[in-house]
């Protein structure tokens, strides 16, 4: 649910600067109806966004007084990996926003990751008085990485070097325990661990020759993921069948792969720069090499 609401947000704020191509252009200067607009803009979203999720989700459940929660070694961190991607993604669009108001560039890498580290630290807040759940400075943890990875590529180097990607694919493990992996394609895309992979992207070549014949767009990616993984806590989970028993006992796995880094196409437009952009939140399906359980094996295809 917390997943699926930054996806909604991260989508607005870029569909916010998609009205033409000449309202995309940054601003050369500070243009203070662009930075009012944005700025608004961006509060009203943090607290619509929190105020419906409250009323929506987190209403009924029952509450607690504030209490933390120790979850790190659950489903193999693979929820925490989550939390760094959004983090990233919600940093980089809130800074972009603010440089397109014509924001000093350093001052907008600021903004973009405590923009960032506020919002979801929000969501902590709220677990932290459900029963159910509780405050996890492990998911804090992730979300300073996710934040603070993007403002030390933006405020030294004024780039990011490493995107972070995520992928998807159905695991077929959802049909044992669908009330927790999820029913349908959404709720599986948000649940099921076992169908998302989390990627970081890079040009290893390009950091050190910008000139070279690799063009800069050609990229390494490193993935990780989990498999058979149907319950929390690592165990394994035993599924029955009338007189028939599967044992499923989860595993790490690791990736390498090749993939696009479609902001490094070169173009002049604005609004292909756009699609680019959103283009760029997913690991592009390609060979993998496939480290798990002790051993090599290779995907002629994965997503």
């Amino acid at each position: 649910m917390k997943n699926l609401l930054g996806s909604l947000i991260l989508v607005f704020l870029l569909a916010f600067q998609s009205m033409g191509q000449k309202f995309l252009e940054p601003a050369d200067s500070l243009n203070k109806k662009r930075l009012i607009a944005v700025s608004i803009t961006g509060g009203l979203a943090w607290a619509g966004s929190i105020s419906a999720l409250h009323f929506v989700w987190y209403k009924d459940f029952e509450k607690s007084k504030f209490h933390t929660f120790d979850d790190s070694r659950e489903w193999n961190q693979m929820d925490k990996l989550g939390h760094m991607y959004t983090s990233w993604q919600f940093g980089r669009s809130v800074g972009d926003l603010f440089e397109w108001s014509g924001l000093d560039h350093k001052k907008s890498a600021i903004i973009g990751a405590a923009y960032s580290f506020g919002y979801m630290t929000t969501f902590e807040l709220l677990d932290a008085t459900n029963v159910k759940w509780g405050f996890s400075w492990s998911d804090v943890a992730f979300n300073t990485i996710g934040a603070g990875t993007y403002f030390a590529q933006e405020y030294l180097w004024d780039k990011q070097y490493a995107h972070f990607k995520f992928s998807f694919h159905d695991s077929k493990l959802t049909q044992y325990r669908p009330e927790v992996l999820g029913s349908d394609f959404t709720s599986r895309l948000l649940k099921d661990y076992n169908g998302q992979t989390y990627w970081m992207s890079f040009n290893p070549i390009y950091w050190f020759k910008k000139e070279s014949k690799v063009p800069e767009w050609i990229n390494l990616s490193l993935g990780y993921s989990t498999n058979n993984q149907l319950i929390g806590d690592g165990g394994t989970f035993v599924y029955t069948d009338g007189m028939n028993s599967t044992s499923f006992t989860p595993y790490r796995q690791y990736f390498l792969s090749l993939d696009i880094n479609f902001e490094a196409i070169p173009t002049k437009s604005r609004l292909l720069k756009l699609v680019f952009r959103g283009l760029n939140f997913i690991k592009i399906p390609f060979p993998a090499l496939e480290l798990s359980q002790g051993k090599l094996g290779f995907r002629p295809f994965y997503f």
